[in-house]
């Protein structure tokens, strides 16, 4: 009998995690001060992460060498770099121009997951059941009721 829900901490921590850091991530962008130049204040941000990884490098033990690390390291880790400044370049002007915390990331989300849909489908061979095709519509429908504005 397969198992649907899992206990296993290490399992949900990353995933902890990963939502503690957005809702810091989004209350910073929300935060960030309309007069700077928002590339500038990418820049400072980077420093920041570029200090801060540096740092756990000393403390991410990891089998590898350096020297095998950059040999195994391949394209995906500078295209990473780049999606990651649009990405954060997106949010920051996002929130300029006036989108509400509250919606503007769930309204991304949702629609990064519907077109992720095909790339999962066509590249990792992922499939969906019935229960997934019913939680697309639904959170179509989350995005309508989300936008949607009473007629005056």
């Amino acid at each position: 009998m397969k198992k649907c829900i899992k206990y296993d901490m290490t399992y949900y921590l990353p995933l902890i995690l990963t939502v503690v850091a957005n809702i810091i991530y989004h209350i910073a962008q929300k935060y960030t001060s309309h007069k700077i130049n928002p590339v500038f204040s990418l820049f400072v941000t980077y420093l920041v992460a570029t200090i801060l990884t540096a740092v756990l490098l000393l403390f991410y033990k990891h089998e590898n060498t350096l020297k095998q690390n950059i040999q195994d390291l391949n394209w995906s880790a500078f295209l990473l770099g780049l999606a990651l400044v649009v990405l954060e370049l997106g949010y920051l002007l996002v929130y300029r121009v006036g989108w509400n915390i509250s919606t503007a990331s769930i309204i991304s989300n949702i629609l990064l997951t519907i077109v992720l849909i095909p790339v999962g489908l066509l590249l990792f061979k992922e499939r969906l059941n019935i229960v997934n095709v019913i939680g697309i519509g639904v959170s179509i429908l989350g995005i309508i009721l989300i936008n949607y504005t009473k007629p005056q």
